[in-house]
């Protein structure tokens, strides 16, 4: 036999560093809330909204790459999974966003009030 079987304790060890670096600037950006990223608008939400679905984005793809094992796969089969599911996100964060700051307007500039 040519080759061993190798342990995985290392790639284990450096996904949970990536995905650990990754999670502390999410709470710490949570904590924190710049002032600069916070309280500004870039297309119907803040800066610091975008950071936050930018690295869920980028967990989600790491967590798909590593623990689903699409890094052997072939890469039509990995575009198909992870572009799909990427598009799909993003389309739920913008008809969301969307959605979310016209009923926000509505209840802010027209005759309707908050109940709540």
């Amino acid at each position: 036999m040519a080759h061993a079987h190798e342990s995985n304790t290392k790639r284990i060890w450096v996904v949970f560093g990536i995905l650990s670096i990754i999670t502390i600037v999410e709470v710490a950006l949570g904590i924190v809330k710049p002032d600069s990223l916070h309280l500004t608008s870039v297309l119907g939400t803040s800066p610091l909204n975008w950071i936050f679905i930018i690295l869920t984005l980028v967990k989600a793809y790491y967590i798909t790459w590593a623990f689903m094992h699409m890094e052997g796969e072939k890469k039509w089969f990995r575009r198909s999974v992870v572009w799909t599911v990427c598009f799909l996100i993003i389309y739920l964060c913008f008809i969301v966003l969307v959605e979310g700051d016209y009923v926000y307007e509505v209840f802010k500039n027209d005759h309707l009030k908050w109940l709540f």
